[in-house]
């Protein structure tokens, strides 16, 4: 535990890096070692959401990369300054400060912001320790598709899980119908199985109970700071997501999309209706930069608007944030952008995703916005061809496949349209 004179010392350093711009790499030899290390956010309830990453140094600088299966996600902003180490996540408003400890381990905090809420957990991480360790051989290998049960005060939540398993070894991720839990990370360990990730937005563990080769019962979900949901899952080779196509629809008589914004990048108003979109396919990306799964997709549509610009697409993205203030929005977009090279316009509405009239205020052809991202088709005339609600992100393997497929389809589909 944390005493108390250490945490306001940590939320006073917080305090003073936001504020004056302290995260930007130091030239001071660091005492923050290179390599693996196995992180731990310490929840108050006792149980620890584990993760890895590596130190390394690059171009003169030392970088980290948060590893969770396939995913090695660079955090470019490291500082250490005597003992204490600053770690600035890319985005998502979070990062951590630590106390180099004698041994050369950390013990500090991660600290996340939530519109104007702060939230503080304490954060270690030791060199040379493994994510989970596996004592036991699997009672049985759990690879493939099943139907799960989520259930939080007394509601349930069916989701489709992926696992794939080799030996000891556990990766998957949980979809349901607005996207996915992203990478996750594990073991099973005789009839134990494990998983978690962190992204900078997300801690998540995930423990259950293997019963047999069909089964699993007993597990708990831990998320953040206090979250505890239960779920079970049998085996369904044939189980699926909701139709995100359904999800989000147009009232009737709804017409075409009508909105002006500020641009992200320097409050100039960009509207759907100036020149640059006539006669264009616009693809319309609903989404938030606390969001992991618009991250996923932006980085997506970013490539695909760089291949595609020229036959014709242009891609619009709105922004709904934790805040209705522009100068707060757009500190938190701009990182969004720079990293994933976006070279189209994402607009800032100024309405939060908190808002239960954030559609009517800003896109009232919708019924409602119930997915985040969610994307609209626009095809050459302005009409609205297709709604799109959510995102199956490369953890999800062949669903990720099949909605560039399908993404593809639509897109050509409309610029063939004269």
């Amino acid at each position: 535990m944390i005493k108390r004179s250490r945490l306001v010392f940590y939320k006073s350093v917080l305090f003073f890096s936001l504020s004056f711009g302290l995260f930007s790499a130091s030239a001071q030899t660091s005492l923050l070692k290179n390599g693996m290390w196995r992180a731990t956010i310490n929840r108050a309830d006792g149980h620890r959401i584990p993760f890895t990453f590596q130190t390394k140094d690059s171009a003169g600088k030392q970088i980290i990369y948060v590893i969770n299966g396939k995913e090695h996600l660079l955090v470019d902003s490291v500082e250490t300054r005597d003992d204490s180490v600053f770690i600035q996540m890319p985005f998502f408003e979070s990062g951590f400060k630590a106390r180099i400890l004698g041994n050369g381990n950390l013990e500090g905090l991660w600290i996340k912001q939530h519109g104007k809420r702060t939230q503080m957990l304490p954060f270690t991480a030791i060199r040379n320790e493994k994510r989970f360790t596996a004592s036991k051989p699997p009672v049985a290998n759990i690879s493939g598709r099943w139907s799960t049960d989520f259930v939080e005060n007394n509601h349930v939540s069916n989701i489709v899980a992926e696992f794939v398993q080799k030996g000891s070894y556990l990766t998957g991720t949980f979809l349901d119908p607005t996207g996915d839990y992203r990478f996750l990370q594990g073991v099973v360990s005789g009839d134990s199985l494990k998983l978690s990730t962190f992204d900078g937005a997300h801690s998540y563990l995930f423990i259950a109970k293997i019963d047999n080769a069909n089964k699993i019962s007993g597990g708990k979900f831990y998320s953040g700071a206090r979250s505890i949901e239960d779920w079970s899952a049998t085996r369904n080779e044939n189980a699926k997501p909701e139709d995100e196509f359904s999800m989000t629809k147009l009232k009737p008589g709804a017409g075409k999309l009508n909105f002006s914004f500020p641009d992200s990048n320097d409050s100039s108003e960009v509207s759907i209706n100036d020149k640059r979109f006539k006669n264009k396919v616009v693809v319309v990306q609903i989404l938030g930069s606390w969001c992991p799964n618009c991250m996923d997709e932006t980085k997506f549509l970013s490539d695909y608007y760089n291949k595609n610009h020229r036959k014709g697409l242009e891609i619009i993205g709105l922004a709904y944030e934790r805040t209705t203030d522009f100068k707060t929005s757009q500190k938190d977009l701009l990182p969004f952008k720079k990293r994933f090279h976006v070279q189209y316009p994402i607009l800032i509405t100024g309405v939060t995703v908190s808002d239960s009239l954030n559609a009517e205020k800003t896109l009232p052809q919708l019924e409602s916005i119930n997915a985040f991202p969610t994307t609209i088709f626009v095809d050459r005339k302005g009409n609205i061809r297709k709604i799109q609600a959510g995102f199956s992100g490369p953890a999800t393997g062949e669903h990720y496949t099949e909605f560039k497929k399908e993404f593809n389809e639509i897109v050509n589909e409309l610029l063939s349209e004269k």
